[in-house]
């Protein structure tokens, strides 16, 4: 994507109407190879996110008379970060020629002789209906969509909106940013002819957690609005398709929807529950309290692997353990075939999965998914002098290995991995906790709830935690949570994510 020459590209990408799993493919691959993002207000900043680690991002949002950088100052901004040889995603909330003002970007780089592209984006004007359940046509209602701004200025002596025209048509009408102006959209349809028992829905920040949507008649529609606290950015729809929002209606119907959770687990491992939080309608506030580490003696495992003959089993605690343990037999220049003689044992349906994503699969998997489950599967088993090699955290709980010894077994514990604190987190964490915009926090192992703690100053503890909701994946970490002083609502029956998010639905359900 790299342009040739002096002078750099724009790519000007719709970004979508908020729900960032509506940007394109490509929308997505410009961001990817972006130097310099300049994004919008109504851009989702969660698309940030694909950017290069060492790309620039510049605010320039616009909102209600609040505006960053005129659109004079945006155009000079493409212009001269294009013209220092950079690629540049312009990335504009829904599509950029769709009341985006798009169209004087590209006349602007077209008088700086600058290359571009343009990627379309899926319109706020099509996607806030079908988020609430409006298709804008239908073969019983209407063939036509016609998409009107309602940002005019309603003391402009001579209106660029054919009233007359639009309000005989049969087409849905949908209004772009017209909350403000809906009293005088409303009685201009009815001045000219639409009947005003016509059904008419609003739809507040449409397609993110935030939507909001409230329906009536061009006569009521007002009165609904101001009652409903409906403000911009809204989308207005006025027509007969309108009537079919209450059976069709999908995305506000969605169990945890509103809710805003705060998922502590580990970065690199928390996309599992984020997108299964999400498909529920929750909105995440992602606050990694650990990461994931070697452990400080790495020699240890290696000597353990180096010796890897001397053992009979090899017992899985967390797909942590496996990850840390074959990457110290890859740097060993040694492979699976070293482990064929080996029985394998692990706790809980993800570990043994990620055992068999390196071709061998668990000779015993408990039905429980914790330590003291799987020690009964073993009593079935002969151990008496057995050696165990049991790779795992550093800090992990000593029930296992105290128990195999009682059975007779030569049990070799070894540091795989270990926790450490993610202090970054704590700046988002307590500003969400301040503004008591929390719902419901999500721990999924002891060391995510000792963490938590320790972000949290001590002496607003309580007062931070109160009306909070807390969920834990399993006794083992509702114990830890309950110790520290937090009052747990939520313990999962099944001790995996999949779980936890069940017994999260089922809790506000």
């Amino acid at each position: 994507m790299k342009p040739s020459g002096n002078k750099g590209k724009v790519y000007l990408i719709g970004a979508g109407p908020g729900d960032p799993g509506l940007i394109t493919l490509k929308g997505k691959e410009c961001i990817e190879h972006a130097d310099t993002i300049i994004y919008d207000y109504l851009a989702a900043p969660a698309l940030l996110s694909h950017a290069s680690p060492g790309a620039e991002t510049i605010y320039v949002g616009k909102k209600g008379g609040d505006h960053t950088l005129s659109q004079e100052g945006i155009n000079a901004l493409i212009v001269e970060k294009a013209s220092q040889g950079k690629t540049v995603a312009r990335l504009k909330g829904g599509d950029p020629f769709i009341f985006g003002r798009g169209g004087e970007e590209v006349q602007e780089l077209i008088e700086a002789g600058i290359p571009y592209e343009i990627v379309p984006g899926v319109t706020s004007a099509i996607a806030a209906p079908a988020y609430a359940g409006i298709p804008l046509t239908h073969r019983h209602f209407t063939s036509s969509v016609s998409i009107i701004t309602g940002h005019e200025d309603p003391l402009k002596q001579e209106s660029n909106i054919d009233w007359p025209l639009i309000s005989k048509s049969t087409s849905t009408l949908v209004f772009l940013m017209g909350v403000k102006n809906l009293p005088r959209i409303s009685e201009q349809l009815i001045r000219h002819g639409k009947a005003k028992e016509t059904p008419v829905a609003i739809i507040q920040w449409g397609t993110t957690s935030k939507q909001k949507s409230v329906q009536g008649t061009l006569e009521t529609i007002v009165k609904i609005a101001e009652e409903g606290k409906i403000k911009s950015p809204s989308v207005i729809v006025v027509g007969e398709v309108v009537s079919l929002k209450d059976k069709m209606k999908w995305f506000e119907n969605r169990p945890l929807f509103g809710k805003r959770i705060v998922v502590t687990r580990a970065r690199e491992q928390a996309s599992d529950l984020l997108v299964r939080l999400n498909q529920l309608g929750a909105e995440c506030i992602e606050c990694p309290t650990i990461k994931v580490v070697p452990p400080e003696e790495p020699h240890l495992i290696k000597h353990a692997i180096e010796q890897i003959d001397s053992y009979s089993w090899i017992i899985f605690t967390s797909v942590n353990g496996v990850k840390f343990f074959f990457n110290a037999l890859f740097e060993l220049n040694l492979d699976v075939r070293v482990l064929g003689h080996l029985k394998t044992a692990s706790i809980g349906p993800a570990t043994a999965a990620a055992l068999l994503n390196f071709g061998i699969k668990s000779d015993i998997i408990p039905e429980s998914y914790q330590a003291e489950s799987i020690i009964d599967a073993f009593r079935h088993h002969k151990m008496d002098g057995v050696k165990v090699l049991l790779p795992r955290a550093a800090d992990a709980r000593m029930i296992l290995p105290v128990e195999l010894r009682k059975m007779g077994a030569e049990v070799e514990e070894v540091k795989t991995y270990r926790t450490e604190i993610v202090q970054n987190s704590a700046e988002t964490l307590l500003k969400s906790l301040e503004e008591q915009t929390v719902d419901l926090i999500t721990f999924t192992s002891s060391s995510t709830v000792t963490n938590f703690k320790n972000l949290i100053p001590e002496k607003r503890f309580l007062d931070l935690m109160r009306g909070v909701t807390i969920a834990c994946i399993g006794p083992v970490t509702a114990d830890t949570a309950r110790n520290s002083g937090l009052d747990v609502h939520i313990v999962s029956d099944t001790f995996t994510i999949p779980g936890l998010c069940e017994a999260i639905k089922n809790y506000y359900t």
